[in-house]
């Protein structure tokens, strides 16, 4: 009897076929003559009836529990009644694995959920986050492939800071100090010397003690640098990538965002060029909501959401102040005290990406090194690739959990990721 995936049964592929499922009970409801069974895999779920008729497959289903895994062999027939709208009537029942009672119940509180990670991440809830994070990866991987990017594989272990060092997380590194990594940048930048359009995916590290729906200590972070570039240039491969993951995902991800109850809309109206406000506007926009605000400051998480709520849609606000961006940001030569630096912003989270024109002059690095109190001899590789062909470059990193959030509109961000970090939470 072929072994099939549950997607394919509700898919009308296996209609009044034979069929063998393997997956997990995922509920359970007994009548006098009929036992109902919901199965899960990796797919989704599926109703399947047991009749007392059949001795055998009853007396194995009557043991079964909540999660126990399973093998179940039977006819795939059409039924409205039915979740999916199908049904397998089984023939065959065989136990691979009897759960014990399963702690989770519908009675249990938020905070006990989020202790029990590792048995919440078989919930439908769960497995469709996780389907759509995946997809959105592979489309943002099909968009840098599109454009001629290379991805490669930066290290997690530093020896300087990336962003500020007030949220380095260090670690003894055999007889030495080293720290995680705040982000992948400057390893990118020496891969554009050779590569030259680089991306990476991969995890990044911030001790913020930030408690809001959109912080995690350890997150993963969607980089990218390329030579031979500008701000415009930055900004448009920016709204390009976030259009077509948006337009990929509104494509094929619909029943998923149903079954969440996620406003798809939203994503098939991303288009293309995106609005773009200098740093001086967005303060203007905000000083009627918050009359303290004053140029020069840096924008919170409040000012960032009131700001996105005007544009509704993804939007850049770039040319923040000097002394609120990192050292490696190229000033404008015209207005030193202007950064060309660019955030793109989302309804309800803000900031979503962070990049900019990289300062290509080591004169000037130097420079910015040492007002914001860094030793230069501690970024001496760094400082070897302005030495070495410098050119000029751009580069940004977006967040993939805030990116999930704003899509599929979720409560928080610890349910973008499958083992979130923050502040309080480490377990599993």
């Amino acid at each position: 009897m072929a072994l099939v995936k549950i997607s394919e049964i509700l898919g009308g592929d296996c209609t009044d076929k034979q069929v063998s499922v393997r997956g997990w009970v995922y509920r359970k409801r007994q009548g006098k003559e009929l036992i109902f069974l919901v199965v899960r895999d990796a797919t989704g779920v599926i109703q399947c009836t047991v009749k007392k008729a059949n001795a055998t497959a009853w007396a194995e289903a009557e043991k079964l529990t909540i999660e126990s895994s399973l093998t179940l062999e039977g006819v795939a027939k059409p039924d409205t009644r039915a979740p999916g709208g199908y049904e397998i009537a089984a023939e065959a029942v065989s136990i691979i694995g009897l759960a014990e009672v399963f702690p989770i119940a519908k009675d249990k509180s938020e905070e006990f959920i989020r202790d029990m990670r590792h048995l919440w991440l078989r919930s439908r809830k769960m497995n469709v986050v996780m389907d759509v994070r995946a997809k959105v990866l592979e489309y943002s991987r099909e968009y840098f492939r599109k454009t001629c990017f290379t991805e490669v594989s930066p290290p997690m272990f530093i020896s300087a800071a990336v962003e500020g060092g007030s949220t380095l997380f260090g670690l003894k590194y055999f007889d030495q100090t080293l720290y995680l990594t705040q982000s992948s940048q400057l390893y990118l930048e020496i891969l554009i010397y050779s590569l030259e359009n680089v991306y990476c995916i991969a995890p990044s590290f911030r001790a913020e003690k930030s408690r809001t729906i959109r912080h995690l200590t350890e997150y993963w972070h969607m980089e990218a640098e390329w030579p031979f570039a500008d701000m415009n240039d930055l900004m448009k491969f920016e709204e390009g990538l976030m259009e077509h993951i948006c337009k990929r995902t509104a494509e094929d991800c619909q029943k998923e965002f149903a079954e969440l109850g996620a406003d798809i809309s939203k994503l098939a109206q991303v288009q293309v060029p995106f609005p773009r406000i200098t740093y001086a506007e967005a303060i203007d926009r905000l000083k009627a909501k918050n009359s303290a605000l004053k140029w020069g400051d840096d924008l919170g998480y409040e000012d960032e959401k009131l700001l996105a709520e005007e544009f509704g849609k993804p939007f850049f606000v770039y040319d923040y102040p000097k002394a609120i961006k990192a050292f490696y940001c190229k000033t404008r030569r015209d207005q030193p005290e202007i950064a060309l630096s660019v955030d793109m912003m989302v309804p309800r989270i803000g900031e979503i990406s962070t990049g900019g024109q990289r300062e290509e002059d080591k004169d000037q690095l130097i420079q910015r090194m040492k007002e914001q109190e860094l030793k230069p001899e501690d970024y001496e590789w760094y400082l070897d690739l302005r030495r070495y062909g410098t050119v000029p470059h751009v580069g940004f990193g977006m967040g993939v959990e805030r990116l999930l959030v704003w899509m599929l509109d979720l409560d928080n961000i610890i349910d973008a990721i499958p083992f979130p970090r923050t502040t309080r939470r480490f377990y599993p």
